[in-house]
């Protein structure tokens, strides 16, 4: 890991809310240790505009963001994951593609802040307590040492991490 960035995959059904919140949020606190995307199963054509608020608004970056299909990580040419994380139920008991390099796998469940009712500032409250929940996660994978991100030990480590 010292000579590249850990790449991770965040998993989710639209790849609209949690996994975006998620690949932003790793890609401006892993320093450099940490490469981070997302993708769904049936992805919707962006991402959810809260979603993209509450990054905004806690002054993380949104470029570049946007839906995607995991069949994209899939291919020959897609690049290598060394871990995959998914972070809603429904991609979770999904039949994922064959990942190329056999990465780590986990998963890390959140509520969909998107099936939230309310007012507009509700809903963005959950959202923001969202990314709120998935920050103490990856800070608590960031801060590992580099013993627990050897591919030996990582899939124990992001595992271990989902009852955080």
């Amino acid at each position: 890991m010292a000579d590249q960035p850990l790449r991770v995959l965040f998993l989710c059904t639209h790849n609209s809310a949690r996994s975006v919140l998620a690949e932003a949020l790793l890609n401006h606190i892993g320093a450099g240790r940490f490469q981070a995307y997302s993708a769904g199963s049936h992805p919707g054509t962006q991402p959810n505009p809260l979603a993209l608020q509450v990054l905004q608004r806690a002054g993380i970056s949104t470029e570049g963001l946007h839906s995607k299909s995991w069949d994209a990580f899939g291919g020959p040419d897609a690049p290598r994951m060394d871990l995959v994380i998914t972070v809603c139920d429904n991609a979770a008991g999904e039949v994922c593609p064959w990942w190329p390099g056999q990465p780590a796998t986990a998963h890390w469940g959140y509520a969909d802040p998107s099936a939230v009712q309310g007012t507009e500032e509700q809903r963005r409250e959950a959202f923001r307590q969202t990314l709120l929940a998935i920050k103490r996660r990856l800070e608590l994978l960031a801060a590992l040492p580099p013993e627990k991100l050897a591919r030996t030990m990582l899939q124990d480590s992001a595992r271990t991490l989902a009852g955080q």
